[in-house]
């Protein structure tokens, strides 16, 4: 008897599985007589009692009959051969389904992790006292939380800690039925996108921008309109005089370049919102993380209009597992967000939301931030050190005091060259992350993102060093 085991799991269950594709798709019709256990156990050189469990687990499940002193027999089951050997395609996907795959375009090679030196960006450092310290405070959550609590808007409490620390450090006077709390920025994206996002609505995007917030305008049908930024960050000059349905900005700390948007440029963009009527959604990634002087105000603490949705994250300052964010509503759209939020998944987990809020109360967010802020200084010091020392004047970096990594372009590289570079170090250990797929228009200089939250200060000066090799070959390539 042919059965073809799959390798997964127990034998038993793999042998299970054999035999009951050769009783659906057939090939052991109704009223076969299967082989008895011993001899399908030596002819498939596996244990007899083995067989005798998928025969038991065979039984229970109604596939087979087994009939005393005859043997076992395959149940009168109404199954039908099947003409197709392929699994089941959708012709026709929702018109977010198709857009969403093609946005997000998943056949696109990707640096694998498991480098030993990868210059990621986009992941928080990881901080090893903060794991007892959320241990505790998740299990003093669990025991005193009331577990069947469910708020579309947050846990109250945690609504009101957001509340103060937005006030303390970015300037932002809010109440609590003002925040919404959501699983993660990328949520927060999407359902600003759904709630006023309709097809071939025109939105702003920063060039250069935040992949995923592009990804996510593009699946709900938005016509991205990407406007030129610089060292001062958007430029409001080149807003399209067609009103927007939506602009989205980091201001704080731009993503990619790391430029603030200066403060005549705020104001410009409010006035524009104003007369516009369109909304500005201000995405601060990293706002807490400046080396050189305290966070700046929030775009949003200068609205008088209420046109700012403001989203700020948990996840990026502690750990990405966390998966909390928040936003700040416009009074007008409160209803909307609330309804798209219960719609979605009804509400954050409970457990995790009492834990922050504790630790925000008892001050641990702050020492925390702190603690955070001290070693990513050292980090990123490291990183432009090791870049001066063996990169030299091979690339320019874009020096700005605050996020998690550092904008880098490469010097006489074009974009063949560049993806030689990369895959080169690649093969020797190294993650290099190329600034061009943060685009809609290809660049004229190349360039790489270069994250320094996971790795060590020691392994930040290998990672450099490599780098400077790899840049050596190239020259000689």
């Amino acid at each position: 008897m042919y059965l073809q085991l799959d390798g997964r799991g127990p034998l038993y269950d793999q042998l299970t599985r054999a035999l009951k594709a050769s009783i659906l798709d057939g090939r052991n019709a109704a009223g076969t007589q299967l082989p008895p256990t011993r001899e399908l156990a030596q002819e498939l050189e596996i244990s007899r009692t083995t067989v005798l469990a998928a025969y038991e687990q065979l039984r229970a499940e109604g596939f087979i009959d087994g009939r005393v002193g005859s043997g076992s027999f395959v149940s009168q089951l109404q199954t039908r051969p099947s003409t197709h050997h392929s699994r089941t395609t959708i012709d026709a996907p929702s018109r977010y389904a198709q857009r969403a795959r093609a946005a997000c375009n998943w056949d696109i090679p990707r640096l694998h992790r498991g480098l030993r030196y990868n210059l990621e960006y986009g992941y928080p450092m990881i901080n090893p006292a903060l794991n007892n310290a959320w241990g505790r405070e998740l299990a003093r959550a669990a025991a005193y939380t009331r577990l069947n609590a469910i708020e579309a808007a947050g846990l109250g409490v945690l609504r009101k800690q957001t509340c103060d620390y937005l006030a303390r450090r970015r300037g932002i006077q809010a109440q609590p039925d003002d925040i919404l709390i959501v699983s993660g920025t990328q949520q927060a994206i999407n359902l600003v996108a759904r709630v006023l996002v309709n097809e071939g609505d025109p939105v702003v995007l920063e060039e250069p921008h935040y992949f995923l917030a592009h990804q996510a305008l593009v699946a709900h049908g938005a016509e991205l309109v990407a406007v030129r930024t610089d060292e001062h960050g958007l430029v409001c000059d080149e807003l399209p005089t067609q009103a927007p349905r939506l602009i989205y900005v980091t201001p704080s700390h731009h993503f990619p370049s790391g430029a603030v948007l200066s403060m005549q440029r705020r104001l410009d963009l409010l006035h524009y919102a104003e007369q516009h009527q369109c909304w500005i959604l201000e995405d601060d990634y990293d706002g807490e993380f400046r080396y050189d002087a305290h966070p700046l105000a929030a775009l949003r603490s200068l609205d008088e209009q209420d046109r700012v949705i403001y989203v700020g994250t948990f996840s990026k300052v502690m750990f990405g597992g966390l998966r909390l964010a928040y936003m700040v509503m416009p009074a007008a759209l409160r209803a909307d967000f609330l309804s798209a939020k219960y719609l979605g998944d009804m509400a954050c987990p409970v457990i995790e939301q009492a834990a922050l809020a504790r630790f925000m109360e008892d001050g641990g967010f702050e020492r925390h931030l702190r603690a955070s802020r001290k070693e990513l200084k050292a980090r990123r010091e490291a990183l432009i050190a090791g870049l001066k020392e063996h990169a030299r004047e091979r690339v320019e970096i874009v020096d700005t005091p605050a996020g998690m990594h550092l904008l880098v372009w490469l010097r006489d590289y074009d974009a063949a060259k560049r993806e030689a570079l990369v895959a080169y170090a690649h093969e020797h250990g190294l993650g290099l992350h190329p600034v061009s797929p943060l685009y809609l228009h290809a660049p004229q200089q190349q360039g790489l993102l270069l994250g320094y939250c996971s790795l060590s200060i020691n392994e930040l000066r290998e990672a450099t060093r490599l780098f400077g090799q790899c840049l050596d070959h190239m020259e000689t390539a």
